[in-house]
């Protein structure tokens, strides 16, 4: 399949906050309930010890992502605790507050664009199911400014460009029914939207469908990481998956040689 820059009804500016925030939170659910991006677990770990930090500035976060259970499996089974801050450039309101969880996992109240992080906000950047989102020529931006910053930076996407993970997509929208009333905080407007007007699951299956279609392969990643500014960095790509899951993780990570490491 060839590559396909098209959109998603979740990211558009006239889709209601409200709607986007329940969307969000719904995929936050369903990937921390399978336990997507386990095996990412044992690569990013690698890459913080080289980089010798233990802060996380998560990108384009939506509804947290994966980094709330996989914050606490750092500090539980990896003996590695973490300081993470959850960004977007539109910030969930039902996401984690200050506070909120045992793993020292915080959100940043502000709109922050991953193309040009704010220079204050430091940390070892992620991006999870987000990367597909953006251009070949704004994705090359947000690797070329982790770079001019410093920052180390690690993109995993569950999205695959293969007809497996296309019809992996379609039972999304089951898991978001299946997994409505166990979502927390309770909101009645889940419940209108899930199964009254079954808004989230259309918006679910619609955007999971086109996120397969926009995804990159690992060759593509390789190839956004040439050029005189991203390539003083040492790049990772490939695939991983959990056990037996069918589902593969994408992923590309790149952070500084040891000579131009800036000092965290």
């Amino acid at each position: 399949m060839h590559r396909r820059q098209w959109i998603e009804i979740h990211e558009q500016t006239w889709f209601p906050r409200v709607l986007r925030d329940l969307t969000t939170n719904t995929l936050q659910f369903v990937w921390n309930f399978f336990d997507f991006y386990g095996p990412v677990v044992s690569p990013l770990r690698d890459a913080l010890q080289e980089v010798r930090t233990n802060r996380v500035l998560d990108l384009c976060s939506g509804g947290g992502g994966p980094w709330l259970s996989l914050a606490r499996r750092f500090e539980s089974s990896e003996k590695f605790p973490l300081e993470v801050c959850l960004t977007d450039i539109f910030p969930n309101a039902d996401a984690p507050q200050p506070g909120s969880d045992g793993a020292k996992v915080l959100f940043h109240p502000d709109p922050v664009d991953a193309t040009k992080v704010p220079a204050d906000l430091q940390g070892f950047r992620t991006l999870f199911t987000c990367f597909h989102h953006f251009s070949p020529e704004d994705a090359k931006a947000i690797l070329e400014d982790a770079v001019i910053q410093g920052q180390g930076i690690g993109i995993f996407e569950v999205p695959r460009r293969n007809a497996l993970t296309v019809i992996l997509a379609v039972f999304m929208p089951l898991a978001a029914f299946a997994l409505g009333p166990f979502m927390r905080p309770f909101r009645w407007s889940r419940m209108l939207w899930t199964y009254v007007v079954p808004v989230v699951p259309f918006v679910v299956w619609f955007d999971g469908v086109i996120s397969c279609l926009r995804a990159y392969t690992p060759p593509e990643l390789n190839a956004l990481t040439k050029g005189p500014t991203v390539n003083r960095y040492h790049w990772e790509s490939g695939e991983t998956r959990w056990g037996r899951m069918p589902a593969r993780v994408t992923y590309l990570i790149g952070y500084p040689h040891c000579e131009i490491m800036s000092p965290k």
